[in-house]
């Protein structure tokens, strides 16, 4: 009852182990001390009074002894426990209550001291985590709090450390696939334009042939044609076989177009 069996809360298949326990300071029991001696005087009171009055101090004295005894059992039984995987805390004497907390919650740690804890070498340790448990928000009474904190400290970056590293080698002996190359893409179609050797160059100017029915230029060498063939009968020359189309020749002569 008195034992809180710190063994049977550890997750032992997980290879969890205890790395400090720690049990509240001799501080914390001295009011529950000072509150005994108080009780016994009380009860010592009972062969000073009147005989038909002894129970008075009797029942006090007994109650305020048993209240000061069940103070120093409390202060027993809570125990604040570091081990590699979490921090909890077991408290209780009947009831008995259970606080954790995993080190990759813990957002940060405060360590207060007053003045009388740093002449009697304790204090009290403030945990900041990811959700605040109401049973570690504050462990109070802790003895050496500098050597403790560092020990918290130390145990959070070694767990860090061990899950990278376990991380890493639940992948190590997998067989990784290569990646696959990338797929070539088919090469763009080039027209080959030849190039002229002009040194000045032009813009294209279209063949027109006679008899094509395919070139957009036909009419006006039908034109052209008729217009030939019309000074030709002005001048009274004979008709001869029209001539090859000229682009560069120019005619301000009006051109009939066919209606």
């Amino acid at each position: 009852m008195f034992d809180p069996r710190i063994e049977k809360h550890l997750i032992s298949d997980q290879g969890e182990h205890v790395v400090d326990e720690v049990r509240k300071h001799w501080a914390a029991t001295v009011s529950a001390v000072l509150e005994l001696f108080g009780g016994i005087v009380v009860l010592l009171l009972g062969f000073f009074v009147p005989a038909q009055a002894w129970w008075v101090p009797a029942l006090l004295g007994g109650a305020v002894t048993v209240h000061a005894i069940w103070r120093i059992f409390e202060q027993h039984t809570d125990r604040f426990v570091i081990t590699n995987m979490r921090v909890f805390r077991v408290h209780g004497i009947l009831s008995q209550r259970i606080a954790t907390m995993p080190l990759a919650r813990i957002l940060d740690i405060s360590v207060y001291k007053p003045l009388v804890g740093r002449i009697f070498g304790y204090g009290h340790f403030v945990f900041e985590s990811a959700a605040q448990e109401q049973g570690l928000r504050e462990i109070k009474y802790v003895g050496d709090p500098d050597q403790r904190g560092l020990t918290i400290q130390r145990v959070i970056q070694q767990a860090g450390l061990r899950g990278a590293a376990g991380r890493g080698d639940q992948f190590a002996g997998a067989p990784f696939a290569a990646p696959a190359p990338p797929r070539p893409e088919p090469p763009a179609s080039i027209t080959v334009v030849p190039v002229s050797d002009d040194r000045n160059p032009t813009a294209p100017v279209p063949d027109v042939r006679h008899g094509s029915t395919t070139s957009g230029w036909d009419w006006l060498a039908d034109a052209q044609r008729r217009e030939d063939e019309r000074l030709a009968q002005l001048r009274g020359e004979a008709t001869s076989s029209p001539a090859p189309f000229d682009p560069d020749r120019t005619n301000t002569a009006p051109i009939e177009l066919p209606r």
